[in-house]
């Protein structure tokens, strides 16, 4: 697949079965993470890669989150059948760099989550579907130990990978730009 049809069709798929990427296929994929655009190279961002037994302690971090954050009894239950939606998660941390003069916290996030769409787009390109996920969730105390969260760090991005369920033809959908776009 050509990059321009990999940036015009992609999208999210939540129906994920494995095989997920092996170590030599996630190697490109962080790869491809790390060439995200980085004002001061300060490479904010750190990945921790989620699968096999670890997707149960990711079940029970989600529900202590629940818990902590008071989300509700329905959340309890789509935090458990979220850790096991996909075979792999890829959790993406912001480490923000506070006393960077020159290059502000919003920027840092920033990188951080083209970062973070750029492992989709690598995930992507070597025939895996994912989908970036977030919630109230990520800021749950245990889960932000577990992930080596400081203060001042960000969770930006729960990235579901694996293998589709079901194989949708991927269509090349035109969308108006117009509302979006404008010229000075």
């Amino acid at each position: 697949m050509d990059t321009l049809t990999l940036l015009t069709t992609r999208r999210s798929n939540k129906k994920l079965i494995a095989p997920a990427p092996n170590k030599a296929q996630l190697e490109q994929i962080f790869q491809a993470a790390l060439r995200a655009p980085d004002h001061g190279k300060l490479q904010p961002y750190h990945f921790v890669v989620i699968e096999y037994e670890g997707l149960n302690k990711l079940e029970m971090l989600l529900k202590d989150a629940v818990l902590e954050l008071k989300l509700g009894e329905d959340k309890l239950k789509k935090a458990e059948n979220l850790a096991h939606r996909a075979p792999m998660v890829i959790a993406v941390i912001a480490k923000i760099t506070p006393d960077a003069d020159k290059v502000p916290k919003w920027e840092q996030l920033i990188t951080a989550g083209c970062a973070s769409y750029g492992i989709q787009l690598a995930a992507n390109a070597q025939g895996f579907d994912n989908v970036w996920l977030t919630n109230k969730w990520v800021k749950g105390s245990a889960l932000r130990r577990a992930l080596g969260c400081r203060e001042q760090d960000e969770i930006v991005a729960l990235l579901m990978i694996g293998t589709a369920a079901e194989k949708a033809e991927r269509e090349c959908r035109q969308s108006n730009t117009t509302a979006f776009v404008s010229y000075l």
